[in-house]
């Protein structure tokens, strides 16, 4: 046992050098061809950064309209998913039992693994039949991607809700039965609780699917020059699919480069939107750790 002990350390000291070099190398390499298109140019175009972010003036040849279509659509798609997905985590970790639990988590399991482009299918498929026997005003739009994206990360803010709960010790999910709580109670208050950090764990690996998805939007409401979003059952511009467009359609390195600065900022967007995630997270294991 010594002997495979000293084996597996030092090959996953290995394997952890290899994927943060493989990491290094891609960064490395996207910073120095994007760093040097990187400016208010590239984000708001021939249109002033104050009239742009004030909505004076609407941006035709920058990022700002599809940095905007960005973070609106991560926020709704996050917000939609995360009221159905920790719900559904909390009744498969406390209510369902037998039979009931295993089929669905095998029905959890198979949706996790279907692909992005599968999942814009069906919801271009829930456009085309919404503005068949609905309305003739309903699209593919910007709520139309986020059910979309929000039935995509479903799986991990089930299983990460459920796996919170079923690990938490015995003696923190009985002590409040002892004291008489009933099982809503126990679970409103001490659970849920105790097991917060960890469901915001699966939140935060739902807001970078929701970000650098492509698949799903480019079937389900985006376009290249939409603008700043008007309304949810308008078109919208997004970073994903600006990237994806522009590197499949570029016509000289400047509009190439402009790829690399979107991809850039697309990073960053996603770095932000983790910190504060992580922040929260922080902020909530606190709380819990040193509340009376």
């Amino acid at each position: 046992m010594r002997i495979i002990e000293k084996c597996i350390i030092p090959f996953s000291w290995l394997c952890a050098l290899i994927l943060l070099s493989a990491v290094g190398c891609l960064m490395g390499y996207l910073f120095i061809k994007g760093l040097s298109s990187l400016n208010l140019a590239l984000i708001f175009g021939n249109v002033k950064p104050l009239d742009a972010l004030l909505f004076r003036r609407q941006v035709f040849d920058g990022l700002f309209p599809a940095i905007i279509g960005t973070l609106i659509l991560v926020l709704l798609s996050v917000s939609i998913a995360i009221p159905i997905g920790v719900s559904a985590g909390i009744y498969m970790a406390e209510y369902a039992t037998g039979r009931i639990k295993k089929i669905f988590s095998l029905f959890f399991d198979i949706l996790a693994g279907i692909p992005s482009i599968v999942v814009g299918l069906f919801g271009f498929s829930v456009a085309v039949f919404l503005h068949h026997y609905v309305s003739k005003r309903i699209y593919p739009c910007l709520l139309i991607s986020a059910l979309s994206l929000a039935f995509l990360v479903l799986p991990y803010l089930i299983r990460a809700t459920q796996v919170a709960l079923e690990t938490l010790p015995n003696n923190i999910r009985k002590t409040a039965p002892a004291l008489g709580a009933t099982r809503f109670q126990n679970i409103f208050y001490v659970l849920i609780p105790q097991s917060l950090a960890s469901i915001i764990s699966g939140t935060i690996l739902s807001i970078g699917r929701c970000a650098e998805d492509t698949a799903v939007i480019m079937l389900t409401g985006v376009v290249a020059m939409a603008g700043v979003p008007q309304s949810l059952f308008g078109h919208y511009e997004a970073l994903p699919f600006y990237i994806y467009y522009i590197s499949s359609q570029y016509t000289d390195s400047n509009e190439l480069m402009k790829g690399y600065g979107a991809a850039i900022i697309l990073l960053m967007i996603c770095v932000g939107l983790f910190s504060v995630a992580f922040f929260i997270k922080r902020r909530v294991r606190q709380y819990v750790l040193y509340q009376p």
